[in-house]
């Protein structure tokens, strides 16, 4: 279903539609603003699954176990290293 509705653009932004519909990018300016508003979709979904996943990892390590933990020192020892040894070169 379409809706027919009005908006209002500045300049900068009204100049830009006409030239992407000039230059073939989209059919009509409706088109290209509908390409916008799909990408702000996309990403605010992926901003939301990756918030979720986000409160999940978080969920999950503050029931980890103190005696769980990694220590700092530890954790990035192996990347320490790497950087040592690439410092040697």
């Amino acid at each position: 279903m379409n809706v027919k509705t009005t908006l209002s653009f500045t300049d900068r932004h009204h100049k830009f539609l006409s030239e992407m519909v000039g230059q073939g990018v989209f059919a009509t300016q409706s088109a290209a603003v509908a390409a916008a508003l799909e990408k702000m979709i996309q990403d605010e979904d992926e901003r939301n699954v990756a918030l979720q996943a986000l409160a999940q990892e978080t969920r999950a390590r503050m029931e980890t176990p103190r005696e769980a933990f990694i220590d700092q020192d530890e954790a990035f020892a192996a990347a320490r290293a790497s950087i040592e040894a690439a410092r040697e070169v």
